[in-house]
């Protein structure tokens, strides 16, 4: 009973997320917004589970969004001559995504994870913005030019089934993996991984002289959220949007999107990335409808005052009173 009770949390979550693919059925014109909100909580479920529970912050981050989405383009590609594969090529661009992403994040970690504060976020700067100069230089992939694949998809699937997957089912594959994202970030906090990485984020020394093995649980940390980067990439990227340049892919405002939602919500919570990105996304939405060009004057101050206000983020506020509550035992 107590093994269920401890993951209880992810009810709130399963919930929200409900609430959301529900309201983008049922009223109308609202699906765009909630697949945009979807984006940016998966974003920030995926980020958190590096930031939020080590306290390092990675610029480089959407690198690994950017490999899912060669990985998907890539498999799409190269596997449209077949015509006996079908939509199980989908199901190769994901693991493709994956593969490519674990690679860069074990290439990245092996020297990047050796550094702390300042100079572990300066050196993933460094390596998103060489490795997209890389792919542009050494004209990796198409080089500069890109990959534009709306054929092959059509090709694969039709062009009736490529424009549904377009429009609905990508954003439902960036649903399901926003909840895995945030089943493996529980599993996590409520296991010895969860607990070591508690204790790293405090004090790293600290951790180090108890015995904790930082460097491997940094690690692991590490391709987890890069894993569920390449996802990402991989479904709201190149499935929404059958086409790939290094320029977008490897933009870092991204990055700052991802740093944005896990703080506003709470780092290392689980509604947190969640809540976050409910406030960053709709905020953003309505703001570019009734403030157009000043939305981000107006946008920035309002962050600010939030962060502000609530230096844990929501969601570390709200744990704080609900603390020794019915209601607490749910927010985490």
């Amino acid at each position: 009973m107590n093994q269920v009770a401890k993951y209880l949390p992810i009810l709130p979550v399963l919930l929200a997320y409900a609430i959301l693919f529900a309201l983008g059925h049922t009223v109308s014109g609202t699906w765009q917004l909630v697949a945009t909100l979807l984006f940016y909580c998966a974003l920030g479920q995926a980020f958190n589970i590096f930031l939020g529970m080590t306290g390092y912050v990675d610029f480089g981050y959407v690198a690994f969004m950017g490999m899912g989405t060669y990985g998907m383009a890539l498999a799409i590609t190269k596997l449209a001559h077949v015509p006996e594969l079908g939509a199980v090529v989908i199901v190769i661009g994901f693991a493709l995504a994956l593969l490519m992403a674990t690679l860069l994040s074990l290439a990245v970690g092996a020297v990047a994870l050796r550094l702390r504060g300042a100079y572990f976020a300066i050196a993933t700067i460094g390596v998103n913005e060489g490795f997209r100069f890389l792919i542009e230089g050494a004209r990796i992939w198409n080089g500069a030019e890109g990959m534009i694949f709306t054929a092959q998809l059509n090709e694969i699937l039709g062009t009736e089934r490529a424009s549904r997957l377009m429009t609905y089912w990508a954003d439902v594959m960036v649903l399901v993996i926003a909840v895995l994202a945030a089943a493996v970030t529980l599993f996590y906090m409520r296991n010895r991984v969860g607990y070591a990485l508690t204790a790293l984020r405090e004090d790293e020394d600290a951790a180090k002289v108890m015995g904790i093995n930082v460097t491997k649980y940094k690690i692991i940390a590490f391709i987890t959220s890069a894993c569920f980067a390449g996802l990402v990439g991989a479904a709201s990227w190149a499935l929404k949007t059958p086409y790939v340049f290094p320029p977008e892919v490897f933009e870092i405002h991204y990055t700052v999107e991802a740093i944005i939602i896990v703080m506003l919500g709470g780092a290392g919570t689980l509604l947190g990335p969640l809540v976050g990105g409910l406030i960053y996304g709709i905020s953003k939405y309505y703001l570019s409808i009734f403030l157009p060009g000043l939305q981000l004057l107006v946008f920035a101050p309002v962050i600010i005052v939030i962060i502000i206000m609530f230096p844990e983020g929501v969601v570390g506020m709200l744990r704080q009173r609900t603390r020794n509550t019915v209601l607490g035992r749910f927010i985490v």
